[in-house]
């Protein structure tokens, strides 16, 4: 079961985030040059302090981002604010978000859905079917179960047969790799547990 609310935001309070590495996913960076993928409206899902989206925003994107932290949310504002960037950051339940008035061509996910599949798949299912533009792409990496080290250690893992069939039925697949998580510190120690990279184009019907 992933943390209620409550939970995500002590870990931000007692820094207990071992994602948070303060550099924006080199993953991302690739997809983005790889697929030539160009500035417009994106979203990010469980955005944290907002490396990412501010990365995405210094690229030419709108930015919209949220999270279910408070905090996460007031830090990610006030790293905007000391560098002068625009991005809309809003504390939201992503199994039960706002209507944000618009769908998005390109949404970024960077450990939601592989936190969440388990509790809530069908929730979130339905989230990124509001949010998705159809055509848009969505960008999502999540924990590899083909990962050696103890399951304890790392992001939730999840099959390659897992992810295709769960999210399969709203988008189709553009591509698949496997990679390497950066930035992630566990006891004070580097961890690149291995990731699925996948990025999906959403279906029209």
């Amino acid at each position: 079961m992933p943390p209620e609310p409550r939970d995500w935001n002590e870990r931000y309070a007692t820094k207990d985030t071992p994602w948070d590495s303060g550099k924006p996913s080199v993953e991302l960076h690739r997809i983005l040059s790889e697929y030539q993928i160009p500035p417009g409206d994106a979203l990010e899902l469980g955005c944290g302090t907002g490396t990412n989206a501010l990365f995405l925003a210094q690229r030419g994107f709108r930015v919209t981002a949220i999270d279910i932290s408070p905090l996460a949310i007031h830090q990610a504002q006030e790293k905007a604010r000391l560098v002068g960037m625009s991005v809309h950051f809003l504390t939201a339940d992503l199994l039960n978000p706002p209507d944000l008035g618009r769908t998005f061509p390109f949404v970024f996910d960077r450990g939601v859905y592989h936190c969440i599949r388990e509790s809530g798949l069908k929730q979130f299912l339905s989230t990124l079917e509001k949010v998705s533009a159809p055509g848009g792409l969505y960008l999502v990496l999540a924990g590899n179960a083909n990962e050696p080290s103890p399951p304890e250690k790392g992001p939730p893992r999840v099959r390659a047969d897992q992810i295709c069939s769960e999210l399969g039925g709203l988008f189709d697949l553009v591509q698949l790799r496997e990679f390497r998580f950066d930035g992630v510190v566990i006891e004070g120690q580097p961890f690149t547990p291995l990731g699925w990279s996948a990025l999906w184009r959403r279906k029209n019907g």
